[in-house]
């Protein structure tokens, strides 16, 4: 019996009742003007509904009264977009005109016949009441008396129901609509990849190389060398902080474009930091380098860095040959590097994932695996 009477402590219940009523009021006003044609209200809806801006205010009211509290009603408030769009919001204004019709009317006429019932189980005739002014009074009729209560509660409750059930059909986000939140999600979800990517690259590298250095520093005992180990580390640590502080602004300022992120004209710095944590890095660079797009030289750096951190991370201070090429409009980059006979220091493997996405979001391909005796990291970049 609680479940039944929970819709009557629930505050959505009288908030609908509210969104139902208020097509009454331009109803009301007309029928003070021409009571012989009550039509005429809802034909004036139909230029209203083609109006943009209309269906940003039904939206608005949809949301403040039919599902107030929802983070997420499923009701647009943009203006309509194209004709499909304005007929909506014309079949929407029509359907709530007539819902509010029939809730109005219940309104009014179910608590007077549940009064009139009333009146005639104590033995008053009703006056001017269409039927029940020809009945014959008679206790029982108390009996049916809180029969027109409850068809008024089942017609509020329901009708309510229905026309949220409406609105979210016809004021719902249109095809194009849904796409774009469709598309912006995707942005947003691609954007937080590349962001866990930069942090990745960047702040792994940077730990990579300063826990390399200390170690060397250590065990090298020379205050000469200590003090290099020391200015790698201060170098390679401003660059990551700068990198944190640049990613962490985007996070700040989700429509800021990213800028400052480093190319492969910067590349030089990345070997010259590895040469110094102990990699003998033999690197050749052929090809017009200038002519690469930005996106292409930014994400060919990125792949650069992780593949020389991986080496640093696992095998040490190995020979490294690093090969980039620009030729057959494509960017191609190979790091190879002796396999380590120690056994490598266990990871989770995101870092050459990183690779391979970064290389598929440019509609390129990287591999990464043991060859001939070397590790090898090699990635093909598309230029255009």
């Amino acid at each position: 019996m609680g479940r039944y009477l929970r819709p009557l402590l629930r505050g959505t219940t009288y908030t609908r009742l509210l969104h139902l009523w208020v097509p009454l009021l331009l109803q009301s006003v007309w029928m003070f003007i021409d009571m012989s044609k009550p039509w005429v209200p809802a034909l004036l809806l139909v230029p209203v509904g083609l109006i943009p801006g209309v269906r940003t205010g039904e939206g608005v009211q949809a949301r403040l009264l039919l599902l107030p509290g929802e983070a997420d009603p499923g009701f647009s408030v943009s203006p309509s977009a194209n004709r499909r769009d304005r007929l909506r919001t014309v079949l929407w204004l029509e359907v709530r005109m007539v819902l509010g019709a029939a809730v109005g009317y219940s309104c009014v006429w179910l608590p007077v016949t549940a009064l009139v019932l009333a009146d005639l189980a104590r033995g008053h005739v009703p006056d001017g009441i269409p039927v029940l002014d020809a009945v014959t009074p008679h206790w029982w009729y108390a009996l049916l008396a809180p029969l027109p209560l409850l068809v008024l509660y089942g017609v509020v409750v329901g009708l309510g129901e229905l026309v949220t059930v409406a609105a979210r059909a016809l004021l719902g986000p249109s095809a194009a609509e849904r796409l774009a939140a469709l598309e912006e999600r995707t942005e947003q979800l691609l954007e937080r990849n590349r962001v866990a990517r930069e942090l990745h690259d960047s702040i792994g590298h940077a730990l990579t190389v300063a826990v390399v250095q200390a170690g060397a520093a250590r065990a090298a005992g020379d205050a000469e060398f200590t003090g290099r180990a020391l200015a790698a580390i201060e170098d390679t640590g401003r660059a990551a902080l700068a990198d944190l502080e640049r990613v962490l602004g985007v996070l700040r300022e989700s429509e800021r474009p990213v800028s400052a992120r480093p190319t492969l004209a910067e590349a030089d710095g990345l070997l010259e930091s590895a040469r110094a944590s102990g990699a003998k890095v033999d690197a050749e660079v052929t090809g017009p380098l200038e002519t690469v797009p930005g996106p292409v030289s930014r994400e060919g750096y990125r792949i650069l860095q992780e593949a020389l951190t991986n080496v640093l991370r696992h095998a040490g201070d190995v020979p490294v040959r690093v090969r980039v090429g620009v030729a057959g409009g494509r960017l191609s980059l190979e790091v190879r590097n002796p396999l380590p006979a120690r056994t490598p220091c266990p990871g989770r493997g995101s870092g050459l994932r990183g690779i391979r996405e970064r290389a598929a979001l440019l509609g390129g391909h990287a591999s990464t695996g043991p060859d001939a005796g070397d590790w090898q990291v090699r990635a093909e970049l598309p230029l255009s």
